[in-house]
């Protein structure tokens, strides 16, 4: 069955631009469009989809509707997954869409959308319960707590480092290897080494250990 899909952008070229994309995809299914919050929360209780992708910012505030869309639906609709599309790469966007759990959302930077492929990867990674987080995301919380001294980011090699970019992608453990030309078996090394150096337990799924270490990271700032 067809992954279906409620999206919420207020610039009509960008809302008509992304749904020729997914409409063009044969797994996913456009149900309604929107242009802001109200008529998104309205069109969730009306299509009931399994996935929303929405724009951080529209009216009626044009701040942060994107966010406050994802924490009414893990209340309401706690079943439907989130895309949150953003120019944002500020870390604090992307803590506060996680700050209650990670399970079903992704952060994505809007510039992600010219390529459809990760976007349609992101919308099937929610549907299933997992989580995206954008790596330049990623690179700036592991950029502002590494300037703290007594960091243990700062322990992390290089390639902890481009593994824990990897991880805050949703990728599994194939997918990471496969991205870094290693053994599974030497991503399992790494991850485990990543937990160890940052105090967290092991997590076996994907979307826990997403939060795991998003968590750690806003824990540290």
């Amino acid at each position: 069955m067809a992954i279906r899909v409620v999206l919420a952008d207020d610039h009509y070229l960008v809302r008509e631009g992304v749904r020729g994309m997914l409409e063009a995809e044969p797994e996913l299914e456009v149900a309604a469009v929107c242009e802001d919050l109200d008529s998104l929360l309205g069109a969730v209780d009306a299509e009931r989809p399994d996935v929303v992708v929405t724009d951080i910012r529209m009216p009626p505030g044009n701040t942060d509707e994107g966010i406050q869309a994802a924490e009414r639906l893990r209340e309401t609709h706690p079943e439907v997954g989130v895309v949150v599309l953003s120019q944002y790469a500020t870390p604090s966007y992307a803590l506060a869409l996680l700050q209650r759990g990670s399970a079903g959302r992704a952060y994505l930077l809007k510039e992600r959308v010219e390529d459809v492929e990760q976007l349609v990867a992101a919308i099937r990674t929610v549907a299933g319960g997992g989580s995206v987080i954008d790596p330049k995301v990623v690179d700036a919380l592991v950029a502002e707590n590494a300037r703290s001294g007594d960091s243990p980011l700062n322990e992390l090699t290089p390639r902890e480092r481009d593994v824990l970019r990897e991880m805050a992608e949703g990728k599994n453990n194939a997918a990471i290897a496969e991205s870094l030309v290693l053994s599974e078996r030497s991503v399992e090394k790494v991850i485990h080494s990543i937990f160890l150096k940052l105090g967290l337990t092991w997590e076996t799924a994907v979307h826990r250990r997403v939060k795991a270490v998003i968590l750690y990271l806003a824990e540290s700032d």
